[in-house]
């Protein structure tokens, strides 16, 4: 068989481009939600990631763990100054890595290809709610926006602590 005969005619490969194109699945709908398992290893890593940067006052490598465009808009000193509260009050999450986030919302893909993903760890004496925006990058989920909410459980303890990058 020569190489000529087996090629389809460029009219053929042409529509087909253009019905791929007119018909074929965007970038947003592409995506598909992740399983259960892969959502919550997700969560935690991004949060044990944010709370090393808390603990250390070192927010390079949470840095460096975010998505490009997360990235170019926010330098590790803006996010140490956006979690400033978390740091300077000791504010230690990693309580949340025994057990598994209850989701407030089905995760799902919005129009831009985003993962969102919102709910809470209920420990105690504060529970910590999260909500978190991540790009598909690097065959990954990387973080696009965070934001976390440490409140008591038991509301005369205070109102808590908060901070959010987006």
């Amino acid at each position: 068989m020569s190489l000529r005969a087996s090629r389809l005619p460029l009219s053929v490969c042409v529509l087909a481009f253009v019905l791929l194109l007119a018909f074929g699945p965007s970038p947003a709908t592409a995506q598909r939600v992740p399983n259960e398992n892969v959502i919550e290893i997700t969560v935690k890593r991004a949060l044990a990631t944010f709370n090393d940067a808390n603990i250390t006052g070192n927010y390079d490598v949470f840095h460096a763990t975010l998505s490009r465009p997360f990235r170019q808009q926010f330098t590790a000193d803006r996010l140490r100054d956006a979690f400033k509260a978390f740091h300077t009050q000791l504010i230690d999450i990693s309580p949340v890595l025994a057990i598994s986030p209850v989701l407030s919302e089905p995760a799902r893909i919005d129009g831009e290809g985003a993962l969102l993903l919102k709910g809470a760890f209920e420990t105690r004496p504060s529970r910590v709610l999260f909500d978190l925006r991540l790009l598909p990058a690097e065959g990954d989920w990387k973080l696009i926006a965070i934001h976390v909410n440490v409140v008591p459980v038991n509301p005369q303890q205070g109102t808590g602590t908060s901070g959010r990058m987006q």
